[in-house]
């Protein structure tokens, strides 16, 4: 996991990753409304903090989960 590291990646390379991650059964992200069905936000902006080298992913991932195990 140490690829997807801030440190081990440019910009470019981060935007991809999420953009990748993101698809659906082959759908991009952009075409689907299931995240507005269940109430989602926006996955690009959640990981906009990643993309923009001021948090790891599995920072974004913590804080988000940790708004359910409340």
């Amino acid at each position: 996991m140490d690829e997807y590291l801030i440190k081990n990646t440019t910009r470019e390379q981060r935007e991809k990753i999420i953009r990748d991650s993101l698809r659906c059964g082959g759908v991009e992200c952009e075409n689907c409304s299931a995240c507005d069905a269940y109430g989602a936000i926006d996955p690009m902006k959640m990981y906009q903090p990643y993309i923009d080298g001021k948090k790891e992913i599995a920072e974004i991932n913590r804080e988000y989960a940790a708004n359910y195990l409340k």
